[in-house]
């Protein structure tokens, strides 16, 4: 398994498909998996590949609370698809290789199968990935949106945080939650398509109107 070198396009074509109906490396939350395969990647996927770019930037907002993701960091091939062959070891021991092999001849051509190797898997498996139905991938999301006091106009709050329209985004049920001290939060269920909508965007444009708003959270994030 593994998903080639990530700092090549193939590599990075491979990433985007595995995410198709994925938000992360492994499970339903952000680990040590994500944080392992995001350093590999070290750049933001093109526009283009719109499901590794939106995992890229999603992982890329936990950056100061990294090290405190749950799970251990396995080597990078331990990850991705279970039917592509890991490469990501050949260039290191082709170097230890050639401290023997002064003319390096044969290691040289043994590289060069196990890159046309790769290659081929890969084009298998892109060709077998795009025979797929596309998926749209989706997400139910439970905001917390907390007002600066007890004298806050909910009602307008939320007015403000409905009147929010995207593509892809879509608003559901609500309430007001008593917080303590007189105030109430509002909590409001919406349903996004991951690849246009991201926690990043929403909470950027729901802080906005800071006249009502002085804190948004992510209380609950599940795939539909």
């Amino acid at each position: 398994m593994g998903f080639g070198d990530l700092r090549s396009a193939a590599g990075l074509r491979l990433l985007n498909d595995f995410l198709a109906d994925k938000s992360y490396i492994e499970g339903y939350g952000p680990s040590q998996a994500d944080i392992a395969v995001f350093e590999a990647v070290s750049t933001p996927p093109p526009a283009d590949l719109f499901h590794a770019l939106r995992w890229y930037n999603h992982i890329k907002s936990y950056e100061k609370q990294k090290a405190s993701l749950p799970g251990v960091k396995k080597a990078l091939g331990k990850y991705g698809p279970a039917d592509v062959e890991d490469s990501t070891g050949a260039t290191t021991d082709s170097k230890d290789d050639d401290d023997i092999d002064l003319f390096g001849s044969d290691e040289e051509e043994e590289s060069e199968e196990s890159k046309r190797l790769r290659e081929e898997r890969l084009a298998q498996y892109e060709s077998k990935k795009s025979k797929k139905p596309t998926l749209i991938a989706k997400s139910s999301i439970l905001l917390d949106v907390k007002p600066w006091d007890d004298e806050t106009d909910m009602a307008k709050l939320e007015e403000c945080v409905r009147s929010i329209q995207a593509d892809g985004l879509v608003w559901g049920s609500s309430k007001l939650v008593p917080v303590g001290y007189g105030i109430k939060k509002l909590q409001i269920q919406c349903v996004v398509e991951d690849d246009k909508v991201g926690t990043d965007m929403l909470e950027e444009r729901i802080t906005a109107f800071e006249d009502y708003v002085q804190s948004m959270d992510v209380a609950a994030f599940n795939k539909i």
